[in-house]
């Protein structure tokens, strides 16, 4: 996640869901590289961490970002989009027990639910 849409993400987080701490899992364009699903040393990175998340710190909620200008995904917002949604449906795969929600944030740094 780039690091200026943190805050705002983490805002979201905590007064949308009601949660207290937010863990951040930083990556150039996630959710490019979970739907593509070509670069398993990215995926295996991705998911120690996320696995630390749920099991260690026992977080309940996992949110799967985009933003309108990211350097690591440079494609077009519906592209992006499609790849949050397709990257949804593989951490449902994997944590069936916690809540998986994607997250848009716009050109005015707005944070939209998909």
């Amino acid at each position: 996640m780039d690091g200026r849409i943190q805050g705002p993400i983490q805002e979201y987080l905590k007064n949308s869901y009601n949660v207290k701490y937010v863990d951040t899992i930083t990556e150039p364009g996630p959710c490019k590289i979970i739907a593509e699903n070509t670069d398993i040393n990215a995926i295996n990175s991705i998911l120690r961490r996320v696995n630390i998340s749920v099991k260690v710190h026992k977080s309940n909620l996992i949110a799967i970002s985009g933003h309108y200008d990211c350097a690591g995904n440079p494609c077009e917002a519906e592209v992006q989009k499609g790849q949050i949604k397709q990257s949804i449906e593989y951490f449902k795969n994997l944590y069936s027990n916690t809540e998986i929600i994607g997250l848009w944030v716009d050109k005015n740094w707005k944070v939209n639910s998909l």
